[in-house]
C-alpha cells in the first residue's frame, strides 16, 4: 500500500480490496447453498445481515448532514471516510431483494388466513401488508441512496475548486434530509425488524435502532483510521485529537443506545401488558437468558468502564481493541432482536450466520475501500481543511 501525502491520496491500495471482494463471493455462493440447505434460517441470518450492514450506511449518512448542518470544522479531515460509508447504501437496494422475496418466511403478518383468525392482526392489516411494506422498504432505500450520491457528488465536486455556494447547497440538502432519514429510519426499523413480532410494539424502537447503526459507524470509522495510521497514511493530517473526539462520540452512543435500551425495557415492565411483556419474555429463556445478559454488560457496562478515561481515548490499540468489540456487539445485539421470534427456546448459531454477514460486508466494505482509494482521502479543497489539521481538543 503507497500514500502520496502531498495529493492525499493511495497511489497503490493494495490487496485488502480484492481480498474483501473474495470473502463477498464467497459468502454469496455459501448463502446460495444455505438457502437449499434450510430456507428460514438462510432467511433470518440474511435479514440480520441485512440490517446491520445498512445501519453501518445510515450512521455515515446521519454523521455527513449533521456535519454539514453544524458548519463542524474538527471533522473535516475525517468527512470522506464517512462519505465513503453511506455510499454504500445505494447497494442495499440489490441486497434488500432476498428479504423482498422471502417475506413469507419472515415475517407472520403475511399470511391471509393467520391474520384473518387474528383480530389485533387484522386490525393492522391496512398498515402490515406485503404490496405496501414493499412500497415503503424501497422508498426507504432509495431516499437514503439519493441523499447519499448528491451529497457525496458535491463533496467531489469541491475537489475540483471551492465555491462559497456548496456550504448552503450542503445545508439545503441536509436540514430536510435529517428530518427525512428521521422518519424513514424509524419506521424502517419498525417494518424490518419490530414486525418480526407484529403484536408487539415499542415508540422508542426507531431511535433504539438508530443509537446502535450510530454508534457502530463511529466505531467502523474510528478502525479505519486507527488501521491508516498504522500504516503510515495520515497520521499528519487525523492525529490522536480526532481519535480523541471520536471516541467520545462512540462512548456518548454506547450510553445513548444503553438510555434507549433501558427506557423501553423500564416502561414496558412498569406497564407490565402482556402483548408487550411476552417480548421481553422471550428474550429470558434458555440460553437467550445469557445473550441477554451479554448485551447488557459487553455493549454498555464493560465499554462505558474501559471508554471512560481519556488516556483510554487517545490510545490507538485500545481503541482498535474496542471498536472490533463494539462492531462483534452491534451484531449480537440486532440477533438478539431478530432470532428470538424463530427459536423460542435457545440461541443456536448457525455457519450462515457468518456466510450471509460475509456475502454483504464483504462487498459492502470493497466497495467502501475501493472509492475511498479512487480519490482523495480528505476534502483537498475545503477551505478549513488545515484549520480540521491543527484541532486539539480542550
Amino acid at each position: 500500500m503507497r500514500f502520496d501525502a502531498q495529493n492525499h491520496r493511495l497511489t497503490d491500495s493494495g490487496k485488502f480490496g480484492t481480498i474483501m471482494l473474495a470473502i463477498g463471493v464467497i459468502g454469496i455462493a455459501a448463502s446460495i447453498a444455505g438457502y437449499f440447505v434450510d430456507a428460514q434460517q438462510f432467511l433470518a441470518s440474511y435479514l440480520t445481515a441485512f440490517t446491520y450492514w445498512v445501519s453501518l450506511g445510515l450512521g455515515g449518512l446521519f454523521f455527513v448532514m449533521l456535519h454539514h448542518l453544524v458548519n463542524a470544522q474538527w471533522s473535516i479531515v475525517l468527512r470522506r471516510i464517512a462519505e465513503n460509508v453511506m455510499y454504500a447504501l445505494p447497494l442495499m437496494i440489490v441486497f434488500f431483494l432476498p428479504v423482498a422475496f422471502g417475506l413469507g418466511s419472515l415475517y407472520k403478518w403475511t399470511d391471509t388466513a393467520y391474520v384473518a383468525a387474528d383480530h389485533l392482526l387484522s386490525l393492522k392489516a391496512g398498515f402490515l401488508n406485503t404490496g405496501f411494506f414493499l412500497i415503503r422498504s424501497f422508498a426507504y432505500l432509495v431516499i437514503w441512496a439519493v441523499l447519499a450520491i448528491k451529497l457525496y457528488r458535491l463533496s467531489l465536486q469541491q475537489d475540483q475548486g471551492h465555491q462559497p455556494g456548496l456550504t448552503k447547497t450542503w445545508r439545503k440538502i441536509s436540514a430536510p434530509g435529517i428530518i427525512v432519514f428521521a422518519i424513514t429510519l424509524t419506521f424502517a426499523s419498525w417494518d424490518w425488524l419490530m414486525s418480526l413480532d407484529a403484536h408487539w410494539y415499542s415508540t422508542i424502537f426507531g431511535a433504539y435502532y438508530f443509537a446502535g447503526a450510530t454508534m457502530a459507524m463511529m466505531a467502523f470509522t474510528l478502525l479505519t483510521v486507527l488501521l491508516l495510521a498504522r500504516r503510515g497514511i495520515l497520521t499528519d493530517v487525523i492525529t490522536v485529537e480526532h481519535y480523541h473526539d471520536l471516541a467520545k462520540l462512540l462512548f456518548a452512543f454506547i450510553v445513548f443506545w444503553a438510555y434507549m435500551g433501558f427506557s423501553q425495557y423500564f416502561l414496558i415492565w412498569y406497564a407490565n401488558i402482556p402483548e408487550e411483556t411476552i417480548w421481553y419474555q422471550h428474550r429470558w429463556v434458555g440460553s437467550w437468558k445469557a445473550i441477554s445478559l451479554l448485551i447488557v454488560f459487553g455493549h454498555f457496562a464493560v465499554p462505558f468502564l474501559l471508554l471512560i478515561t481519556r488516556a483510554a481515548k487517545r490510545s490507538a490499540l485500545w481503541l482498535i481493541a474496542m471498536c472490533v468489540w463494539m462492531l462483534f456487539m452491534h451484531y449480537i445485539d440486532l440477533y438478539w432482536l431478530v432470532f428470538p421470534n424463530f427459536s423460542h427456546h435457545g440461541a443456536h448459531f448457525s455457519w450462515m450466520d457468518l456466510a450471509t454477514m460475509m456475502a454483504i460486508g464483504g462487498v459492502f466494505v470493497w466497495y467502501f475501500w475501493k472509492r475511498l482509494a479512487e480519490q482523495p482521502l480528505v476534502p483537498v479543497n475545503d477551505p478549513r481543511l488545515a484549520a480540521s489539521m491543527k484541532f486539539v481538543n480542550q
